[in-house]
């Protein structure tokens, strides 16, 4: 490619620009071999994204902005760990290495930082095209043979929000964010997702949002961020990032953005493994996790609908701290559907007998095995067993024989390997916030922490299959020589 220069050199070697001249520059040679993007460059394709966004760009007007050109220039930032999208767009001028990733030559403009929020907000939300380039990616990594599909891990990490932590919205404030014609981005989205969630009359809805603002604290800017303290030390607003991970080589399977709250990381479980399964038509055999993940539901889901072994730790709060008998020193008898106590008397859960047959599972999805009143005031181990109430009772998890098979799974070797594997996911929210540096999002809502997480994810698995499959080559290379 021609490059003008004015210029020559003085019989000293000084430099003066004063005559014209003409120099050829290949950027493909003052590219290192080893550099990194060589390696991303090799496995990334976008050739199907055009065909993809197709039907989100006009006809007519202005010439769109290339999206391959967007998108290679946000890989260059996550795979980097360059966090501003205005330091991006001058880095990617000044650099030859990100100019050849990006296929710009050197007289070629470089978009401006603003067009990054314009599509990513607009036309590649609408398309879902950051899932996109993710899945893209990971079938690349298929083809590679670095998934085998057989063992999946699943954790999650927080990441602090774009909020300040001295600032919270009031109820009032709330209650006039419907009102108001200025709401940020993040807060309509906020407010859509209530009336989502909430099908009710305005009025009531309202009164729905003052009671979820006096419950909690609210960030202004980013209301869906949750305030949480779980990493230790002063609270903050964050969201949680949910890696499902193959265990052979440490591919992310699917990532998905919630509050950083328990109940809703867990749930994303079963969203990741579904998507991962209709989309790719991979089901794991185990799934390792760590005991948040031992909730008897999850563990029914595992193992009853989707057969998959639970290489979890079980969420059991049945051990009573005060010195009383626990569940586990009554014998359950499964033929007979019912406990038996250490002085071999039953509790039923029958005892009581009605007109109308009842299924006996109560609201929190169990049932409750009762001892006869009579038997426990004679017993002689009733202070040990039961000694603030007139009988013991036990309730049984509508799951618990999910739970049992994750109790047997802990006992062997299996289980102690996957264990030691789980840590391949820490090893990536570490690389995540220590490399990437993305400890704080630059986007707010779920939406865009979602686009967030999904990018990192997407630049985490080129780096992984550059990485690994390149020094794999070189290896062999050494050997033939």
């Amino acid at each position: 490619m021609p490059m003008i220069i004015d210029g020559g050199t003085h019989h000293d070697g000084s430099k003066h620009f004063s005559r014209p001249a003409v120099l050829r520059i290949n950027l493909e040679d003052h590219v290192p071999r080893d550099h990194l993007l060589r390696g991303v460059d090799r496995f990334l394709d976008l050739g199907e994204l055009r065909q993809h966004l197709a039907p989100f760009y006009s006809h007519t007007g202005r010439p769109s902005i290339d999206p391959e050109l967007m998108i290679r220039m946000l890989v260059i930032g996550y795979c980097l760990g360059i966090r501003s999208e205005r330091r991006l767009c001058e880095e990617v001028h000044l650099n030859l290495a990100y100019r050849w990733f990006c296929r710009l030559d050197l007289e070629d403009r470089v978009p401006d930082h603003s067009t990054f929020s314009k599509n990513r907000h607009g036309r590649f939300r609408q398309s879902d095209a950051l899932r996109f380039v993710f899945e893209t990616v990971l079938r690349r990594c298929m083809t590679e043979g670095l998934v085998q599909g057989e063992g999946f891990a699943v954790d999650a990490s927080i990441i602090k929000a774009d909020a300040n932590r001295a600032r919270n919205a009031s109820a009032s404030d709330v209650a006039q964010w419907r009102q108001g014609t200025q709401c940020n981005r993040a807060v309509r989205e906020y407010l859509d997702a209530l009336d989502a969630n909430n099908p009710v009359a305005k009025d009531a809805l309202e009164e729905v949002h003052d009671k979820t603002a006096a419950s909690r604290n609210i960030s202004p800017t980013d209301p869906a961020a949750q305030w949480t303290a779980a990493p230790g030390g002063p609270a903050f607003y964050a969201y949680s990032t949910n890696y499902l991970i193959d265990l052979s080589a440490g591919i992310i399977m699917d990532v998905e953005a919630t509050p950083a709250h328990r109940t809703p990381e867990v749930n994303s479980t079963r969203t990741m493994i579904d998507r991962v399964e209709q989309r790719f038509d991979i089901r794991p055999q185990r799934l390792v996790g760590d005991t948040a993940y031992g909730t008897a539901p999850l563990l029914g889901w595992m193992v009853e609908d989707k057969q998959i072994e639970p290489h979890v730790p079980v969420w059991d709060k049945t051990v009573r701290k005060d010195g009383s008998l626990s569940i586990s020193e009554f014998q359950w008898q499964p033929e007979r559907n019912e406990y038996v106590c250490p002085e071999g008397r039953a509790l039923r859960n029958d005892r009581r007998q009605f007109t109308t047959p009842r299924t006996r599972i109560t609201k929190a999805d169990t049932v409750i095995y009762r001892a006869s009143q009579a038997d426990c005031v004679a017993c002689e181990m009733k202070d040990r067993c039961c000694p603030s109430t007139p009988f013991r009772k036990i309730a049984r998890s509508i799951h618990e024989g999910a739970r049992e098979v994750a109790r047997s799974i802990a006992q062997t070797p299996q289980y102690s390997q996957s264990r030691r594997e789980r840590k391949k996911v820490e090893m990536l929210f570490a690389h995540l916030k220590r490399i990437m540096k993305l400890d704080r999002l630059r986007l707010r809502g779920l939406s865009g922490a979602q686009d967030e997480f999904l990018m990192a994810a997407t630049a985490q698995n080129l780096r992984r299959m550059a990485k690994w499959l390149m020094s794999s080559e070189a290896d062999a290379a050494m050997k033939t020589a």
